[in-house]
């Protein structure tokens, strides 16, 4: 545990923003499973309310510097090539 006043300071900020990043990578990842579930039913409708959800919290988690711009757009591309195959 640190002696200097600032650096108490540091630790806390540390574990509040260590928090905030787990919650948001976590509703991340749901984001993704429901997309992914909903697209395995093969509903066209459903799918693509789940992928607006999808790729807005993959565009947030951007902003906040949780994913790269290039790893989102990975996830982006995979995600409309699914739900461009469901209606086939």
């Amino acid at each position: 545990m640190p002696n200097i006043k600032s650096a108490k300071k540091r630790v806390l900020i540390s574990a509040a923003r260590n928090n905030r990043n787990k919650a948001d990578r976590s509703a991340l990842k749901t984001a993704l499973k429901k997309f992914e579930a909903v697209a395995e039913q093969g509903n066209r409708t459903e799918a693509e309310g789940a992928y607006k959800v999808a790729v807005k919290t993959v565009d947030k988690a951007v902003a906040k510097g949780i994913l790269h711009k290039n790893n989102a757009a990975h996830k982006k591309s995979a995600l409309t090539l699914k739900l461009n195959s469901i209606g086939e």
